[in-house]
């Protein structure tokens, strides 16, 4: 297999430079319309799909986001690894803004969006004990420190859904009793999904506020967000111009078994599956429908 890096950017990341050969391609997904078009092209040799989340201009909303449609393009054209880069709040004075966490759990506290590609006609249950791939986000981390990137290794991701942000009250629960370590509005469903596409998922956290828990801080200001987004943005785009060096084009089976997630999770008997689900799971879960 040849491995091909899918970037998935957030606010303030809206394109990578420096790709040869890049063309932005439309995908069709039997799930709808992705966010947008993907940028295709290659750095240093490694293929690489970028997918800007909220699409150029940022038009979409964190519950807009069509995250089945997202992830199903990106499978489709051949993507094996996702790097997702999104802006976050941070529960922690330690996780500064302009700081970078590598997000290796989640609490999804999303309710307005479509989580599974599976449903009536063909059932599936992945496990996301650990939802992101250790591998993957070990050379995110490496990528970082050589750009002088401050990343902190592991955090626990609180997913609203938005678009608001967080009461004080929230903000204390998830902080106090509930002991996240940033918050954000787009990683969930977005790792689920990739899961049980069989995509190895990294998520690199790009602080940007204190969200509204700081007491030296008060309430979260959008203009302070902004003014960070455009320093993170251009940290991301280091960090992913350091990946290269961190992979081969042949790639080799995940020792996390991100690839092989589907291997007993279809429980519906062949002849009871759906002909219609199952023809818009080809790209997702074909390997193990046949």
């Amino acid at each position: 297999m040849t491995t091909m890096i899918g970037v998935i950017g957030g606010s303030g990341v809206y394109d990578i430079d420096g790709l040869e050969g890049a063309d932005w391609r439309a995908v069709d997904t039997p799930w709808g319309a992705a966010s947008d078009s993907i940028l295709v092209g290659q750095l240093q040799g490694l293929d690489i799909a970028f997918l800007p989340r909220h699409g150029r201009g940022h038009v979409q909303s964190p519950t807009s986001v069509n995250y089945r449609a997202n992830i199903d393009a990106l499978k489709r054209i051949g993507v094996t690894d996702v790097i997702s880069v999104s802006a976050c709040g941070s529960f922690r004075e330690d996780l500064k803004p302009g700081d970078f966490v590598l997000v290796d759990q989640f609490i999804d506290r999303t309710f307005a969006r479509e989580k599974s590609f599976f449903g009536p006609g063909c059932v599936g249950h992945v496990s996301v004990a650990h939802p992101t791939c250790a591998r993957l986000g070990a050379l995110c981390q490496t990528a970082a420190e050589e750009a002088g990137i401050t990343i902190h290794p592991k955090g626990t991701y609180l997913a609203m859904e938005g678009p608001q942000f967080s009461s004080l009250a929230e903000s204390k629960l998830y902080r106090e009793v509930w002991k996240c370590d940033v918050i954000g509005m787009t990683n969930m469903p977005e790792a689920k999904l990739a899961r049980e596409a069989e995509l190895c998922y990294a998520s690199v956290a790009m602080i940007t506020d204190y969200d509204s828990w700081h007491p030296d801080h008060g309430e979260v200001d959008i203009s302070d967000i902004i003014s960070t987004l455009t320093g993170n943005a251009d940290k991301a785009r280091s960090l992913i111009k350091g990946l290269p060096s961190q992979l081969t084009q042949d790639r080799d089976a995940c020792p996390c078994g991100c690839d092989r997630a589907l291997e007993f999770a279809i429980l519906t008997a062949p002849e009871a599956r759906d002909p219609a689900l199952v023809a818009k799971l080809d790209a997702v879960a074909g390997r193990v429908l046949g």
